[in-house]
């Protein structure tokens, strides 16, 4: 697991995080400029294929090129106004400054498996319908959540899943506590490649990170080409825990975060019977009660 140094100065600057958007890796300015890298490597340089395109933006990433901070002393409310602005809802109540532990979290995948759709449903409990583009390079979304009484903050790296931007995305690996490896059980494809991405994770990640599979997409059992059973064997070849999610009706999406946060609390715990929690038991227990916020209601 990543020491606590690595999450003190890029990650996490503040519990106001305004830079919830396009955490790239850095125009080509910055790094003449010899700004920190947002990968906690000082000498990283991003790929050449990345710097073209903040020096000739395309139309696919045109949108990425430009980043705005939100600057200002602790409750001022820019908290609110990133809320206000990305949502459209105002934060109302107190907010507070104070934060436990904080983890990164990781989604890792094919492109469509539904990454940013699940970060989205667990965020803010809203559903991506329709066309949406596909995320370039790294984005990522703060939440904080409380788990026994602690307030336990996740900073979740939405990642491309595009053969172009793995050479950006290995970059974080290092970093990222959790790793949540999704596949799309309508697409034989993505599941025949989790082999790949469980490769690269050993390659790149920490020995000890916490790895969840799962089977996104599971409300859509007509088009399924992907068992359940196949999911759950491959992860007991990898010693993983394994889920099926779906972002469109919530199924699992809650719980799969959740066990997780759960998860990094107990090993950063001095607590012996804390140490105790294990991830995969837990996600039995959790999945045969039934997780789906509309079935449960």
């Amino acid at each position: 697991m990543a020491n606590d140094d690595s999450m003190s100065d890029d990650v996490f600057e503040s519990p106001e995080d305004a830079t919830s958007h396009a955490l790239l890796v850095g125009s080509a300015h910055q790094q003449h400029q010899k700004t920190p890298s947002p990968t906690g490597y000082r000498d990283y340089k991003p790929p050449a294929e990345v710097l073209n395109m903040y020096e000739s933006p395309s139309e696919e990433t045109e949108h990425l090129v430009h980043k705005t901070i939100l600057l200002g002393d602790s409750g001022v409310g820019k908290t609110s106004l990133l809320v206000q602005f990305d949502t459209g809802r105002f934060q109302s109540g107190n907010f507070s400054a104070t934060v436990g532990i904080g983890f990164t979290v990781m989604l890792l995948g094919d492109s469509g498996t539904g990454k940013t759709c699940l970060l989205i449903r667990f965020r803010d409990g809203l559903f991506l319908s329709g066309t949406y583009i596909s995320t370039v390079g790294i984005d990522f979304r703060n939440k904080v959540v409380t788990v026994d009484q602690t307030k336990v903050k996740l900073q979740i790296w939405d990642t491309a899943g595009q053969e172009r931007f793995r050479s950006v995305t290995h970059a974080y690996y290092r970093d990222a506590h959790a790793l949540l490896l999704l596949y799309d059980v309508t697409n034989k494809t993505s599941f025949d490649n989790i082999r790949a991405w469980l490769g690269e994770i050993r390659e790149y990640s920490q020995d000890d990170v916490v790895i969840m599979l799962l089977g996104n997409k599971s409300d859509c059992n007509s088009e399924r080409l992907v068992r359940k059973e196949d999911g759950e064997r491959l992860a007991r070849e990898y010693n993983v825990a394994f889920m099926e999610t779906s972002a469109k009706t919530g199924l699992n999406v809650e719980l799969a975060f959740m066990a997780v946060a759960r998860e990094l609390k107990s090993r950063k715990s001095g607590n012996p019977d804390e140490n105790k929690f294990n991830v995969q038991d837990y996600v039995r227990e959790q999945a045969q009660r039934g997780s789906c916020p509309t079935c449960n209601s």
